[in-house]
């Protein structure tokens, strides 16, 4: 799955769009490299999403297509903020 859907559908990032953005602005790194929107992830991936306060890193545990609002919490493990 491209990291920009990724991001979205786990609720990380409200839209898509704007995953996109930040990764052209280089705020996303996979496993310590900057990450083009089309990067493809996988579980185990460690992503570390740049924001204006600070960021945060999480590991993936899985990758769904789509999720429930209450489920988009069990597809990462946030490993530090």
């Amino acid at each position: 799955m491209r990291v920009d859907k990724f991001l979205k559908v786990s609720r990380i990032l409200k839209r898509r769009s704007l995953a996109a953005e930040a990764a052209k602005g280089g705020r996303i790194k996979i496993n310590g490299v900057a990450a083009k929107p089309s990067r493809e992830v996988k579980v185990g991936d460690l992503i570390t999403v740049g924001f204006n306060s600070g960021s945060v890193s999480f590991k993936i545990k899985a990758i769904k297509e789509t999720v429930r609002k209450e489920e988009a919490e069990t597809l990462y493990e946030i490993v530090e903020e």
